[in-house]
């Protein structure tokens, strides 16, 4: 069921959140972190690469590629393209982040899926992946039924937000656990970088928040794909 709001003012603030979290990640990356590296001697700037893959490549493209439907004016079939594309994009991006984290624990002699924050983060980009190929097969190439579509498109919209809400609720949680490191290492607790990185997490989750909203909102019709989220 559709809320009785339009959306698009809920995509604009959408893509305004997603473009203040481009710019706080990368400002807390690049300027109180150092820049990245794929191999280095400081191995906290492989880190790096970890939070702006994943809070840009995850949880920003796919929060995008989620409200495609709504905000891109093309035809079904293109946007569907668009969506597909994103979404795999998406989980690219956000292995080769995961991976990072590994390199990063690896090269600096720490243990690596000891915390919630790995435990989740390895769950759901599984549950994504399963959900982009289900999403392939039935809604895209070779394509299911009509019947089959229909059956599927509540799940897979469920599913769909279920997997992006937990994205954005693991994303808050390592910008907190990567915070408190960092404060029990020496970093002021109410220092400009802490705010910065507690703002962060507040936009992802302003910005999960608006995506959410866009999905369930009233919109163009997109045919049988209306209020997709793969």
């Amino acid at each position: 069921m559709a809320l009785s709001a339009p959306a698009t003012p809920f995509t604009y603030v959408t893509h305004f959140l997603a473009i203040a979290g481009l710019v706080l990640v990368l400002v807390w990356t690049l300027h109180f972190r150092g820049g990245f590296a794929w191999d280095a001697e400081n191995k906290n700037l492989i880190f790096n690469l970890h939070p702006f893959l994943m809070l840009v490549g995850f949880i920003v493209i796919g929060g995008e590629a989620i409200i495609s439907y709504k905000s891109l004016p093309f035809r079904k079939d293109v946007n569907k393209l668009i969506h597909l594309v994103l979404h795999a994009i998406a989980i690219i991006l956000g292995i080769v982040g995961i991976y990072t984290a590994f390199k990063y624990h690896n090269e600096s002699g720490i243990a690596n899926l000891y915390s919630l924050h790995s435990w989740l983060g390895i769950g759901i980009i599984v549950l994504y992946f399963i959900q982009w190929l289900y999403g392939f097969v039935v809604f895209f190439y070779p394509g299911g039924s009509g019947s089959l579509r229909g059956g599927s498109l509540p799940w897979h919209v469920v599913f769909g937000i279920t997997v992006f809400a937990l994205a954005v609720g693991n994303a808050s949680l390592g910008l907190l656990e990567k915070l408190t490191f960092l404060e029990s290492s020496g970093l002021a607790k109410y220092g400009s970088e802490a705010f910065l990185v507690n703002f962060t997490a507040i936009v992802t989750i302003l910005f999960g928040v608006f995506v959410i909203l866009s999905v369930l909102s009233e919109g163009p019709a997109q045919g049988d794909h209306s209020y997709s989220a793969i």
